[in-house]
């Protein structure tokens, strides 16, 4: 490991130099350069600063964001670092060993964004891996890997990615990650519930003791931040993150259970809900590897992108919190209701639809794939005559969930596939624009990956969901309780999907398993097991 001379950095700042860039609460952005409080150069710490590891993101074909934040006491008010903005030297290298340097520089940490660092690497070759390492004082971070995307117009002929959703922290250890990291991957998606919102009254089978503030249910960006900065010490999630480029998004979790837009689950005032969402989403910036772009404005941050892999796969990465109409027939369980037959009613809001579907008519990739969060594939929960469904999914807007698909089958777009979390079941579907008709033809095809630990070993949804599944028939593959993630391994004439699961939480060296497999054939949508 070769740090470049201190003086040298100097010297070449002017040229070199990429600090982060803050925003004000309100005031929109401001460049971290220009900062108010006193700069601390020399840092001295009380534990390792590191304690969160570090991590990567968003890969473009000429870079990458990069990374992490200081806290020497993790998990008290502040991280345990003074109300001084830290510099932060970062490297990104082509070798492990950090002797091949081709990119430095250094970033501000301040605290108004809890001391996090997001570096936006650029001018890095497409399609490779890179290391990168952060320094500050006399402390190193771990090296983190990365890789770069390819060139839109590249030939690509493989990718291999996976996806993973919903991580309550006291249900279980984090074996998944640890088998995770050992993949052959060139990024992996996150589907949201990264963290969970409720008071930890206990923490099962990981057994810790932890500070009474842990009790309480996250409402303040004290909280959030404790609460992210308690799930980032697991070595395993940070052993993830440090091999691989995540593609982040939320689901609700990250605020509040079933919140939408700006009402919240128990319909407290708006305006004390947006400070509450205003701290969440801050947070939530804080603890990811996300660009600029995604700074918070007060209770607003823009997480929807596109992200593309050569000729082979575009991904637009939805947020469907943030901008959806309240549950138009309530929460939980109902009859379909009239009001969700109102096309103003809105799982994505009217401008991110249009940029989902305005970037799905341009693509020019052979595979088409929708990130998104909850359950799309309709799902009947009453046996016999009727149907009752769940609100909080694509169910409770069926006529927003049409029009997509509507537009996919009108426009024939390229091999489309939904991949998904939230459900902490897996299931393997077909979508259709008339669920009621098996004849109707299948448009899409979704994946929907199980909780990474939520809900622990126990058998919660295979029972209740099971019997369900005859009234489904385009359900093609249901578990209800395993715990575990997606494996892709996607080319020109196939996707290929491995359900790997671990055989307990309740242990962190858990092994992995393939429970089963699934193939999407270029030009035909729907799975078939093999």
């Amino acid at each position: 490991m070769q740090w470049f001379n201190v003086e040298r950095l100097l010297s070449s700042s002017m040229r070199r130099r990429q600090f982060m860039i803050g925003a004000g609460f309100t005031t929109g952005l401001a460049i971290a350069t220009q900062f108010p409080r006193r700069v601390n150069a020399q840092p001295k710490f009380s534990a390792y600063p590191f304690s969160l590891g570090v991590a990567s993101g968003d890969p473009l074909p000429d870079g990458v964001v990069i990374w992490t934040r200081l806290a020497p006491e993790p998990l008290i008010s502040s991280g345990g670092m003074p109300q001084q903005n830290v510099p932060v030297q970062w490297q990104v290298a082509r070798d492990e060993k950090m002797q091949q340097v081709v990119r430095s520089g250094t970033a501000m940490a301040t605290p108004e964004f809890a001391h996090s660092v997001h570096v936006e690497v650029q001018g890095l070759q497409s399609d490779r891996h890179y290391w990168y390492q952060f320094r500050v004082g006399n402390e190193v971070s771990q090296i983190g890997r990365t890789r770069t995307a390819p060139t839109p117009d590249a030939p690509l002929n493989q990718l291999n990615f996976a996806f993973v959703t919903c991580q309550k922290w006291e249900d279980g250890f984090y074996s998944a990650y640890r088998n995770l990291a050992q993949e052959d991957l060139d990024l992996v998606f996150h589907l949201g519930d990264y963290i969970y919102e409720y008071g930890i009254n206990s923490t099962g089978v990981r057994n810790v003791s932890l500070p009474e503030q842990f009790r309480q249910e996250t409402k303040t960006l004290e909280q959030y931040r404790l609460r992210y900065a308690l799930y980032k010490t697991d070595p395993d999630l940070q052993l993830a993150h440090a091999m691989f480029p995540f593609v982040v998004t939320w689901d609700d979790h990250e605020v509040e259970n079933d919140y939408t837009d700006d009402i919240s689950e128990n319909n407290d005032p708006v305006e004390e809900f947006l400070k509450r969402r205003a701290a969440a989403y801050q947070a939530y910036y804080e603890h990811q590897p996300l660009r600029r772009f995604s700074i918070p404005r007060g209770a607003d941050m823009l997480l929807y992108r596109r992200l593309t892999f050569g000729n082979l796969a575009q991904f637009s990465v939805l947020d469907t919190r943030q901008y959806r109409s309240d549950q138009p027939c309530g929460d939980g369980e109902t009859p379909r209701c009239p009001a969700a037959l109102d096309p103003a009613k809105t799982m994505t809001g009217d401008r991110q639809e249009r940029w989902l579907l305005e970037g799905l008519d341009r693509s020019q990739t052979r595979w088409n794939i929708l990130a998104q969060q909850v359950l799309m594939a309709e799902l009947d929960h009453k046996v016999g005559e009727g149907e009752i469904f769940w609100n909080d999914s694509w169910d409770g807007y069926p006529l927003a969930r049409n029009r997509i698909l509507s537009y996919i089958a009108n426009r024939k777009i390229a091999n489309p596939v939904v991949i998904t979390g939230d459900w902490h079941s897996t299931f393997v579907n077909d979508l259709k624009l008339d669920f009621k008709d098996s004849n109707s033809p299948t448009v899409a095809t979704e994946f929907l990956t199980p909780s990474l630990t939520t809900n622990g070993d126990r058998i919660v949804y295979g029972p209740y969901y099971g019997p369900f599944i005859p009234e489904n028939p385009h359900i093609k593959f249901f578990d209800g309780d395993r715990r575990g993630y997606f494996r892709v391994n996607l080319n020109h004439e196939r996707w290929h999907t491995d359900l790997r699961f671990v055989t307990t939480v309740s242990r962190p060296d858990a092994p992995i398993y393939t429970f089963a497999s699934f193939v999407v054939e270029n030009g035909r949508p729907g799975a078939q097991q093999i």
